[in-house]
């Protein structure tokens, strides 16, 4: 199937709910206030205590209760509320997906947002968009389930969905990889521009016409958390890194200890914290 009739097929394009879609617009507004946020999300009981229970989550170190929207808003900032209403709207859109072990997706998806916010965070990037970007990158995989799931039997027998040849061999197979799907979804939605362009380039960010740091710092993020989720050895982490991805963001190796291995080991605070550590309490995004 063509990557245009994958989206334009008819009553199967996921609908992001309202409050979703209202969040999303706010990201074209430089003037929203907070007052206004909160009135939104105080019209959704279900959200509101959703990310009242994330404001309290460890994530956030907060050391007192969060008890009110507004408040949640205060201690979160207004982009990273965002990035957490948009990241919960979406996971509710997919809930029920065939041959996607969901549970292991999300917590990939989120571990990438984490890992590549902390590595984004180290310089003058965006970290929120990155953050936006890691939780959105492979959704892509969801729709391509939900749409065609006969015709990735075979290459899902082949390999795992989070595996990090999987794009390239969707490329062979369909003509474009998830990428582009999350993309178009991203498209559809309404998402800006920007990025749209990210999300279509993660997978393969040295292969874009005009690079994209943002999607290069969600690539290493990928990696990362492909380590943790898939439990690779010392072996496979370091013949699987994105050197010259690395490279190109001029990024050391002393951020992880599987690239330090055998020489000098950086000071513990240069080195990624553990990525349960570091997305404790944003598990609730996806639940």
């Amino acid at each position: 199937m063509q990557l245009k009739h994958l989206i334009d097929q008819p009553g199967r394009l996921p609908t992001i709910a309202k409050l979703g879609q209202q969040l999303i617009a706010s990201f074209a507004l430089e003037d929203v206030s907070i007052s206004q946020v909160a009135a939104q999300l105080a019209a959704d009981p279900v959200m509101s205590a959703h990310l009242l229970r994330l404001a309290n989550s460890a994530y956030f170190h907060v050391s007192r209760s969060i008890g009110t929207v507004e408040a949640a808003l205060q201690i979160l900032g207004m982009v990273m509320a965002r990035n957490l209403v948009i990241g919960s709207s979406v996971a509710a859109v997919f809930k029920n997906t065939p041959g996607i072990n969901l549970k292991q997706f999300w917590r990939y998806n989120l571990y990438t947002a984490c890992a590549a916010r902390w590595l984004a965070h180290r310089t003058d990037a965006d970290d929120d968009m990155v953050f936006t970007l890691g939780v959105l990158h492979a959704i892509g995989q969801l729709h391509m389930h939900a749409v065609i799931p006969d015709e990735l039997v075979k290459l899902n027998k082949r390999m795992s969905v989070l595996d990090a040849g999987r794009a390239q061999a969707e490329l062979d197979a369909f003509g474009y990889h998830h990428g582009d799907v999350s993309a178009e979804l991203a498209l559809a939605w309404n998402f800006p521009q920007a990025l749209v362009d990210a999300l279509r380039h993660v997978a393969q960010p040295l292969g874009a016409p005009n690079f994209s740091e943002a999607a290069a710092w969600v690539h290493l993020g990928a990696w990362r958390a492909r380590v943790q989720v898939l439990d690779h050895g010392l072996k496979m982490q370091r013949a699987s890194y994105p050197v010259e991805v690395g490279r190109r963001l001029f990024l050391q190796p002393d951020w992880t200890a599987a690239l330090v291995e055998g020489t000098a080991m950086a000071a513990p605070q240069m080195m990624m914290p553990e990525l349960p550590e570091l997305s404790d309490g944003l598990e609730a995004m996806f639940e």
